[in-house]
């Protein structure tokens, strides 16, 4: 998108596998599915919809020293991605296998080389782009005990370089284990953007402007995500903006909030006001949701 700055996402890079439910998983016995093989992890897709808007994106990460870590590569390459990767030997590609059914996912991961992603990986990759203008963060590379000093680096440079900084919070499981240590880790960045569970793990039950009001307190810039509810935006100094989701069928909401997180960068980056870029967001979000898989169709 014209206007947008290089965008440098950290993060993980994952092979999907997803099987799309036929029915309620039967514990214990046998459940039809569609199963497929491809590309994932939040930092991945986020960049790979990024480019899918026209931004230049350097995606920062690690795979292992495997075929299927090269796949990755490729097909992230090849949809735009300038990727800059660790390779580590002896360390499998990271692989989520991903149920879906009636409009809900349960995952089941294993974080693989992803946990191995280097403070001094992220370092010279920050050196090496100078035309950066903003920095995006995966919170799995927080939530990561393997992968966290690379994040927090990754924080800390971007603002020694005076980028505007974004973080994703992931995932609610893993931020309830961390505690309230992940809202010391992401003190002071521009945007924070929290699904609905997240933010009741960040915030507690509170109504979701409620919930991103809290949040101010340690991020210029509240996004809540909140499905087929549509998003709510909070600034610290007290605008709120909200919007709709655009009415879709669902088929599959894998990747749906790391393509709402694209559209929102790109039009925030590129000066649109919150009202647009939650608009902007949503409509990628809701398109996101129409095919399988968590990547932007060619």
């Amino acid at each position: 998108m014209s206007g947008t700055p290089r965008v440098v996402v950290v993060g993980d890079v994952i092979t999907d596998v997803l099987a799309v439910l036929s029915g309620p998983l039967a514990t214990g016995s046998d459940t039809a599915a569609g199963i497929r093989f491809s590309g994932g992890g939040q930092a991945a897709n986020t960049a790979a919809w990024l480019a899918g808007q026209g931004a230049a994106v350097t995606l920062v990460a690690a795979v292992g020293d495997d075929e299927t870590g090269r796949e990755r590569v490729a097909e992230l390459t090849r949809a735009g991605v300038e990727c800059v990767v660790e390779r580590h030997e002896g360390y499998p590609t990271g692989t989520v296998i991903v149920l879906t059914h009636d409009g809900e996912r349960t995952m089941v991961s294993q974080r693989g080389a992803n946990l191995r992603l280097t403070a001094g990986h992220v370092e010279a990759a920050l050196a090496a782009a100078p035309d950066a203008g903003h920095l995006h963060l995966s919170a799995y590379t927080l939530l990561d005990v393997g992968s966290r000093g690379a994040g927090l680096r990754a924080l800390a440079a971007a603002r020694e370089r005076g980028l505007t900084v974004s973080v994703d919070a992931a995932s609610a499981a893993p931020l309830r284990r961390v505690g309230g240590a992940f809202l010391t880790w992401v003190r002071d960045v521009d945007l924070l953007l929290v699904n609905t569970d997240e933010a009741t793990v960040l915030a507690g039950g509170l109504d979701p402007a409620a919930q991103a009001r809290a949040l101010t307190s340690v991020a210029h810039r509240v996004v809540v995500k909140r499905g087929a509810a549509g998003a709510v935006w909070v600034e610290r100094g007290g605008r709120v903006e909200t919007a709709p989701a655009p009415g879709v069928a669902v088929v599959d909401v894998t990747g749906a909030g790391d393509a709402f997180a694209a559209g929102l960068l790109t039009a925030w980056l590129a000066g649109a006001d919150p009202r647009a870029a939650l608009g902007r967001a949503g409509d990628l979000g809701a398109l996101a949701v129409t095919t399988v898989g968590a990547r932007p169709t060619r």
